[in-house]
């Protein structure tokens, strides 16, 4: 479900759906994930972290994370993602913090906490403002369980996660393996090389990737159309998009969204 003022980037997106794998990446919106069922390996910065079903984990905005899949059978999670502007008085706290442990293990998270998770999750369309009330529920009964550290201590800045952070950041837009080079300091032979032998991919597959990722996270868990998710994603055009698409994942972006959504009805 996405819950969006009308005309505005400002949205929260709940969703309970079968969890995967997901490479790393970063984005300005506060991400919340719930073990429903099975486990869940959550990366954030170089460190793994392990969640069991009722496990509750913390993303905050701009932190370089990922998921892994490592347990056998049924394995899902309610995932909530929230817009800087919907989670109001802790917007500001999670500018420049971060949690140092992500998670709160089951036995620590109050009931009503799973109460109001639910309840953004059957929130209606037009419903936003009331969503928004609940998520600040959630934040108000766990963000005193995490400790809080300043954001730059759970990030390393080594090239490779300086890599990582880059392309995250900047999928969106247009810019070259140079250009990125130069921002980064490095030259950019170096730079192709961390591409080459750490992501066994060159930088033109590497950046698509990043936006195929974003694009399917769009069609997965949006109503928006596919023209608007194409260039959302930093594709200048749909056929680009339609062909980069059909070459990694075989189907269009169409029956990608058909099929997602029948494994969530699942």
């Amino acid at each position: 479900m996405q819950l969006k003022y009308v005309d505005t980037k400002e949205e929260i997106i709940a969703i309970n759906r079968k969890s995967k794998h997901i490479e790393p990446h970063l984005h300005n919106a506060l991400e919340i994930v719930c073990v429903t069922s099975g486990a869940l390996e959550l990366g954030v910065g170089q460190e793994l972290y392990h969640m069991d079903k009722g496990d509750i984990g913390f993303v905050f905005p701009d932190v370089i994370h990922h998921y892994q899949v490592l347990t056998p059978g049924v394995n899902k999670a309610t995932y909530l993602i929230a817009s800087p502007f919907t989670i109001a008085k802790f917007a500001d706290i999670m500018q420049s913090m971060a949690p140092e442990y992500p998670i709160i293990k089951a036995e620590k998270v109050e009931p009503e906490v799973y109460r109001v998770i639910n309840a953004i999750l059957e929130t209606e369309q037009s419903d936003i403002t009331v969503a928004q009330a609940y998520l600040q529920i959630v934040l108000a009964r766990c963000i005193g369980k995490l400790n809080l550290v300043e954001k730059s201590n759970v990030g390393s800045n080594d090239l490779i996660y300086q890599t990582v952070s880059y392309i995250s950041a900047n999928f969106k837009k247009k810019f070259s393996l140079e250009e990125m080079a130069k921002d980064l300091g490095v030259s950019k032979y170096v730079l192709s090389r961390i591409f080459s032998k750490t992501f066994h991919k060159n930088f033109n597959q590497y950046l698509n990737d990043a936006r195929l990722n974003h694009a399917c996270h769009r069609l997965e868990n949006t109503s928006d159309s596919i023209t608007n998710i194409c260039l959302d994603s930093g594709f200048e055009s749909q056929r680009t998009f339609n062909r980069v698409f059909k070459e990694r994942y075989k189907i269009s972006p169409s029956d990608y969204r058909s099929t997602c959504v029948k494994e969530m009805l699942s």
